[in-house]
């Protein structure tokens, strides 16, 4: 396979070292040295550690697999469980000590940085309004017992999520998100699929 650009590897390395030491604790050295590239090189390709932050989490928001949402030929609660249920695997495959980007960047840096502070809530609301969609579908299916509208509902669940991600990460348990299954099922009036297991892999 031909050898990642040294844009890529600088994006690579700065998502490992954001996740597992947070903005304010990854140094543009630190991140360089990770990627394996000369420190001057950060600067031919980002104007700061801001600007590689918002690229970073647009990376991110892309492996989230928001696209599972928006697969109508899949009844839509069992697409949200199923995206839910992703996004727990990811959550475990690190031992639960990462958390979500999303929620890390909003905790550290919302009264730091406008800059991340907005592009957080803008791919908060995008999630947001995709859940909404397919919510509101289960909704008039007949598929959820809430009658709650559903921008709020998805409001809740991401709100759920992030705060279930983040017990998870202090706890290093899944436990907070066996939780957020356990309410997300008494929600729908459909049971589980067969076999499905709170994402636990």
């Amino acid at each position: 396979m031909p050898r990642p650009s040294m844009r890529e590897q600088l994006i690579e390395a700065a998502s490992d070292r954001f996740h597992e030491h947070g903005f304010n604790g990854s140094g543009i050295k630190d991140i360089t040295d990770t990627a394996g590239t000369p420190k001057g090189s950060f600067y031919n390709h980002f104007d700061s550690k801001e600007s590689m932050a918002v690229e970073v989490m647009s990376r991110y928001a892309h492996g989230r697999q928001m696209r599972m949402l928006t697969a109508t030929a899949t009844p839509a609660v069992e697409r949200i469980r199923v995206h839910f249920e992703y996004l727990s695997k990811d959550l475990q495959q690190y031992g639960y000590a990462r958390g979500c980007l999303f929620g890390n960047f909003g905790a550290e840096l919302s009264t730091q940085s406008p800059v991340i502070r907005e592009e957080v809530a803008r791919r908060l609301a995008v999630w947001e309004s995709l859940l909404a969609a397919a919510l509101g579908e289960a909704q008039e299916a007949g598929a959820l017992a809430s009658r709650v509208d559903g921008a709020v509902l998805a409001r809740f669940l991401v709100d759920a999520w992030e705060g279930a991600a983040l017990r998870a990460k202090i706890t290093r348990s899944g436990a907070p998100l066996d939780d957020f299954f356990t309410v997300f099922d008494s929600l729908t009036t459909v049971p589980p699929a067969a076999g499905a297991d709170s994402g636990k892999a």
